[in-house]
């Protein structure tokens, strides 16, 4: 039963997706090219050369401001390579439609967290199994053995595969009679 609603909320999931529109984003351009966005730039080291000025060579604060200066132009000139696009406002857009030319944007950084929040997740929940085995559950839940919980956070790298290996073998989920209910 419980694969059968899995492909069925698989099937209805790919059905009710809309298909993607074709339309370019609307109003914004290649940050490369856009005049706002280079007025940006000019305005921000603009600042930070006025800022410059106040300090004399070679100080760390003269130095610190130079760092500044250099680390403004590379991240402008990242936006401008990356093919980001830029509003009116000359400041970058993320696009969020799924088109894999903006996939670094959204998609990517989408992934990595959940790879991430699962990663974290799935120690916590091995190390809490580990603990309720113990003679003394609550005491290692508040005392945690640190040696046994990095040995819970390296094999939690794997934490897809093994959350696939516990899916299909019906230890993931409990069964719905061991489940608390509260009566209302």
């Amino acid at each position: 039963m419980k694969r059968f609603f899995a492909i069925l909320i698989a099937v209805l999931t790919s059905v009710g997706v809309p298909s993607l529109a074709l339309a370019d984003v609307s109003g914004l351009v290649p940050c490369k090219d856009s005049a706002v966005f280079k007025k940006r730039l000019d305005g921000s080291v603009k600042k930070l050369t006025a800022r410059l000025e106040k300090y004399e060579e070679g100080t760390p604060a003269y130095l610190a401001l130079e760092a500044q200066i250099e680390g403004t132009k590379t991240r402008f000139d990242k936006y401008g390579k990356q093919g980001l696009l830029c509003g009116n406002d000359g400041l970058p857009h993320l696009i969020a439609d799924g088109r894999p030319s903006h996939a670094g944007e959204f998609i990517v950084p989408g992934i990595c967290f959940l790879y991430i929040a699962g990663y974290i997740g799935w120690a916590g929940r091995s190390y809490l199994q580990f603990a309720k085995k113990t003679d003394k559950p609550n005491e290692n839940e508040i005392i945690i053995n640190v040696p046994v919980a990095i040995g819970m956070m390296s094999a939690s790298f794997l934490w897809p595969v093994a959350a696939w290996k516990e899916l299909v073998s019906d230890e993931l989920l409990v069964p719905s009679n061991e489940v608390t209910v509260s009566p209302r």
